[in-house]
């Protein structure tokens, strides 16, 4: 059947769909819009089916500030050029704008425009992160994005601090990726682990007996705790200085750290 201009044109705006995929689902529909308009999204959840394994290494992180609350959330995309694209950046900024109006779990509610710009764009994509945290009376709440690619990014509330020593430690975040913001956060289970894998390096096998024990507690602080406790870091800011002593009377209540790579 002929389909007429105006119809692909408004089935064009109501899905945002390529011409010629609206011009085919009218057809299919015999003109009907609204059944071409369910062809459409059955045909992009069909497609961000075949797509849902692909890795995306790329994409944005964002962050907003209201009076409220402080937002980051991350989303993903297979390629730079998509990261770029207009309609992959006002899908994030929905996402962005969403989260900081009702919380990380309204992410969810967008599944419907996500599979729909699946579908027009050819790229998986992935809402990776999503976190908000509330701007509370003793607390001080900051988020940091890493330029110029804004790939990756950290959230954090303190209780007590100021919202600047708040930032530098979300820039500290982004740039070291702690796994826990202090040693008490560490799960027994966890240190018990990484002490048996220690105590069985040949460097303190090799040491009498007696002296093992006490050689194994210094490699857990300097070599896991340093490591992956936040508050054990060398503050980037000032590495004569550690986080926990940088933060003085502040302490991390918080902290959420999001990337696409």
């Amino acid at each position: 059947m002929s389909v007429p201009a105006s119809a692909v044109k408004e089935l064009r705006e109501r899905t945002g769909a390529g011409m010629m995929d609206c011009k085919r689902a009218l057809e299919e529909s015999r003109g009907d819009i609204g059944r071409a308009q369910r062809l459409l999204r059955e045909r992009g959840i069909a497609a961000a089916g075949k797509r849902a394994g692909r890795e995306t290494t790329e994409g944005q992180v964002l962050t907003s500030r209201t009076d409220g609350y402080v937002t980051l959330i991350a989303v993903g995309c297979e390629t730079e050029p998509v990261s770029k694209n207009d309609e992959f950046r006002t899908f994030a900024q929905t996402v962005l704008d969403a989260v900081a109006r009702d919380g990380p779990e309204t992410a969810s509610s967008l599944e419907g425009e996500r599979i729909e710009l699946v579908a027009r764009l050819g790229e998986n994509i992935v809402v990776l992160g999503a976190e908000r945290y509330e701007r509370a009376d003793g607390s001080s709440v900051s988020s940091y994005v890493h330029p110029p690619a804004h790939k990756l990014g950290a959230l954090v509330r303190l209780d007590g601090g100021t919202e600047e020593l708040a930032r530098k430690v979300a820039m500290h975040v982004t740039a070291t990726n702690p796994a826990f913001a202090s040693r008490e956060e560490v799960p027994a289970e966890t240190t018990d682990a990484e002490r048996k894998v220690l105590q069985g390096l040949p460097e303190v096998v090799s040491k009498p007996e007696h002296i093992r024990p006490r050689i194994v507690e210094g490699m857990l602080d300097k070599r896991f705790f340093a490591e992956s406790v936040l508050t054990e870091h060398a503050w980037i800011h000032d590495l004569s200085l550690s986080v926990g002593e940088a933060l003085g009377d502040a302490r991390v209540r918080a902290f959420a750290r999001l990337d696409v790579g």
